[in-house]
């Protein structure tokens, strides 16, 4: 035998070494600053960015339109790319599931505001899509206590559509491409008010039937 306390010899007792705290606070920095969040990060940054390039010189100028539109659609990549990327390699942190919808309501909530308020876009197609953003998300805290409502097929086409007429009007398109994107919207319009109204359709039924198990269970 050495003589050597129980704590040195790797008993019970022993200490933590002294890099051990330092240790679990690298791996809990590694959690929080991995790929998909730095992605949903990026797009927060963008926001700011996208809305000085669409408004710069008062808002007209074609080259400042595409340098916006680029912004934007570099955004858009990032949203399909940070929530697979959490979804598949297990990198789903709390921040993420904050910060990530945050991150898609800005950049979609500043573009159809500015396009609003440039003229391009009218007030009431903004109305529209953001009062059913913001009526889903609150709706959406109504029920957790009873279950959580998934994306549905239709919520991810009307993401897409919403985030593909919003660059047609971003970009300073003219002729055929201009008439397009009206129809384009239109799509993207009759999407959301479906889709939103599927999922208070979801969200009352997932209610009724967690009130109906609360009652069963008393």
């Amino acid at each position: 035998m050495t003589g050597a306390p129980a704590s040195a010899a790797g008993g019970t007792g022993r200490r933590p070494a002294p890099g051990a705290k330092l240790g679990a606070a690298a791996v809990n920095q590694a959690s929080l600053w991995n790929i998909a969040n730095i992605l949903t990060m990026i797009r927060l940054v963008l926001v700011p960015g996208f809305v000085l390039l669409l408004l710069a010189d008062g808002g007209y100028d074609p080259v400042w339109r595409a340098w916006a539109w680029a912004a934007f659609a570099v955004a858009m990549i990032t949203d399909i790319f940070d929530g697979h990327l959490a979804r598949t390699y297990n990198l789903v942190t709390d921040f993420g599931k904050i910060a990530d919808p945050i991150a898609d309501k800005a950049i979609m909530g500043s573009a159809l505001i500015c396009l609003s308020w440039l003229g391009d876009l009218p007030w009431w197609v903004t109305g529209v899509i953001l009062g059913r953003e913001l009526g889903i998300t609150l709706m959406r805290f109504w029920v957790i206590r009873y279950g959580v409502i998934p994306a549905s097929r239709g919520g991810k086409l009307k993401t897409l559509a919403q985030g593909t007429a919003v660059g047609m009007y971003v970009l300073a398109l003219t002729g055929p491409l201009a008439s397009l994107r009206f129809w384009v919207m239109a799509v993207a319009v009759v999407l959301t008010v479906v889709t939103g109204l599927d999922y208070i359709r979801q969200a009352v039924v997932l209610r009724r039937q967690g009130l109906e198990a609360e009652r069963a269970a008393r």
